[in-house]
């Protein structure tokens, strides 16, 4: 059933109190409903994701298991409608299961790109018929979602596809490929970005999504691609070699994609901003634990002055971040975010402040770190992806400005 939220700021911990920056019950923006919720999902990775993750990094991809169990558990869906199938959760408690898969450190489940990004097209834009097919299964694990948007030439510039559908009387015929597609050798449904009018007076106008499933006769699936971070994370070429799609395979309206895409962006820019932010939260905690217990000269490396200010510097900038995206998180909660407060979420925390806190975790643990072995410098080549995918930090930078300088 629907978490009960409760008014804000009762029943929780001082962040004076709190052991660890994950301490549970230390943010004003939970309840405590949301504190079991935590609870619940925090159990669920460290049980059934941990001790499996190094052996899904070897086969470049989870169980299909899993996906159920997450299902079963009720961490797949989350902040869809329960009238679609879902949870029927709010935004929040979306962001507990993202913020608990990066304190594990476990990057492989492609749980969050199918609750945050693709079901929410899918019952945001999608026919009845649509939403009853695929919502329930997807929250269920049992249908598993992805979005393929990035082509070999076409990346941030989304008006820079080239995949292209053409009507064939009530059919469609659809003809490109795309590449880096989270959750796409796993995938059983794939919502596809394709150009539909070529004459359109701009490509924004000419662009629709599709959703093509499984099986589908010219729908191929090619390489997993090896990378180095997210191993566990299958990512796949897709090509489609005139796929006949039926008038229902169409998401939404003809030549309106882009519009959609622009919308759900936002939230799909401010999870990959707290996604980095509680990976950086890992990375402090396991720094501090590590130089508590290294010892060099006779005292543990706590004790140098240098350490210390790195452990200074990321705190610090831990701190300042997270009162940021825990803004734009209650934003995103109260329906009032925009997409230049999401564009800087992702912009200010995920290029300069990720990449200090994860060098100078690094730099602490010392040569140990680049063994690959080690949990920082897994963490470290895993988010490396970060400041790319979502829009590049440098597409970012333009939203924000755009914004600054237009006459609102």
């Amino acid at each position: 059933s629907p978490l009960q939220t409760e008014q804000h700021g009762t029943k929780r911990l001082e962040p004076s109190s709190a052991k660890t920056l994950t301490d549970i019950g230390i943010r004003r923006i939970f309840s405590s409903d949301h504190d079991i919720f935590r609870e619940s999902a925090r159990k669920f990775f460290q049980e059934e994701v941990l001790p499996f993750h190094a052996e899904w990094e070897k086969d470049g991809q989870v169980s299909r298991e899993l996906w159920e169990k997450a299902g079963q558990q009720g961490l797949l869906g989350v902040a869809i409608a329960e009238k679609h199938g879902g949870i029927g959760a709010d935004i929040l408690s979306s962001a507990i299961v993202w913020e608990e898969q990066m304190y594990v450190n476990c990057t492989g489940p492609g749980f969050i790109l199918h609750s945050d990004i693709v079901m929410p097209y899918i019952a945001n834009y999608g026919s009845e018929e649509q939403i009853k097919h695929f919502i329930p299964r997807m929250a269920a694990g049992k249908c598993i979602g992805a979005i393929a948007m990035t082509e070999p030439g076409a990346g941030s510039d989304l008006q820079g596809v080239r995949t292209y559908a053409k009507k064939d009387g009530s059919d469609w015929i659809l003809n490109g490929s795309k590449v880096f597609i989270t959750n796409g050798w796993m995938s059983d449904v794939v919502i596809v970005v394709a150009v539909t009018d070529r004459e359109a007076r701009s490509p924004a106008h000419g662009i629709s999504l599709f959703l093509v499933e499984n099986g589908t006769k010219g729908f191929i699936k090619g390489r997993k691609l090896n990378k180095i971070g997210l191993k566990a994370q299958d990512t796949a070429e897709l090509f489609f070699e005139d796929v006949r799609l039926p008038a229902s395979a169409l998401l939404g309206k003809e030549n309106k994609g882009f519009y959609y895409l622009m919308a759900e962006l936002p939230q799909e820019r401010l999870l990959i901003a707290d996604m980095a932010l509680a990976s950086c939260e890992f990375m402090f905690e396991e720094t501090r634990n590590y130089v508590r217990q290294r010892k060099a000269f006779g005292k543990t490396i706590a004790h140098l002055q240098t350490v210390q200010h790195k452990l200074a510097e990321m705190k610090t900038q831990i701190c300042v971040g997270r009162a940021f995206v825990d803004s734009c998180l209650q934003l995103h909660a109260d329906k009032r975010l925009d997409s230049a407060t999401a564009s800087m979420a992702k912009y200010w925390y995920v290029l300069p402040v990720i990449w200090d806190c994860h060098l100078h975790g690094l730099d602490s643990n010392g040569v140990g770190s680049k063994n690959q072995s080690y949990a920082e410098s897994q963490a470290f080549v895993d988010a490396r992806v970060q400041p790319i995918y979502g829009g590049t930090n440098e597409i970012m930078k333009e939203l924000i400005a755009r914004d600054i300088v237009s006459d609102k």
